[in-house]
């Protein structure tokens, strides 16, 4: 249970796919703008996260290994995260039209966020068991989705506060973001002494 613990909150927090390993950045600062659509793509991206992990890990495991092509890993598991992205954006756009409109661009862009295939090709290389993959999956879809919650909220006080010229849009934006990442590496202590 607390090797679960562990790799949960690591995900979250120390390895945060967004803010430790920068992967996903196109989503995290296109969707950042107000919370109802962080929420919306963190949704979508923890579900796939999911799926996607409970379909490649079996792949992986049970095809590509014992038929000695592995080196096909990249390319199934980007076609099955482009199926999975697919169905997500045909569900979304039939049950939640105002989120799927609000998304745009950014909903059919999880097929190419790194962070989805990081994800289910760092569950492999890690050699973690079904379940460990599944958490690690599931805590780093939680990762990204507190890296879009909290992003949000300062884009958000960004946006009322009085910026320099020179520094408006993208590189206050980008400043805002270093200073959020290096704020997670206060994590790292955090976990190695709670659970180390």
């Amino acid at each position: 249970m607390e090797q679960m613990m562990i790799i949960l909150f690591s995900a979250i927090l120390v390895d945060n796919f967004v803010l430790s390993k920068f992967l996903g950045i196109c989503p995290f600062l296109g969707v950042s703008k107000n919370l109802k659509t962080a929420m919306g793509m963190s949704a979508a991206v923890v579900a796939i996260m999911l799926l996607a992990s409970a379909i490649t890990w079996p792949i992986q495991i049970f095809l590509l290994d014992p038929l000695n092509i592995g080196f096909l890993q990249t390319l199934v598991f980007i076609l099955v995260i482009a199926a999975l992205v697919q169905m997500v954006e045909t569900m979304m756009k039939k049950a939640m039209p105002p989120l799927y409109k609000a998304l745009g661009i950014y909903l059919p862009l999880i097929t190419t966020n790194c962070a989805v295939l990081g994800v289910t090709i760092l569950n492999i290389n890690k050699a973690y068991s079904f379940l460990d993959a599944m958490i690690n999956s599931f805590g780093a879809g939680l990762g990204f989705a507190l890296a879009l919650f909290l992003f949000s909220g300062v884009r958000m006080r960004i946006e009322k506060s009085d910026i320099p010229k020179a520094l408006r849009g993208l590189p206050i934006t980008l400043v805002a973001a270093s200073l959020v990442s290096v704020s997670f590496f206060a994590f790292k202590g955090l976990i190695e002494n709670i659970f180390g």
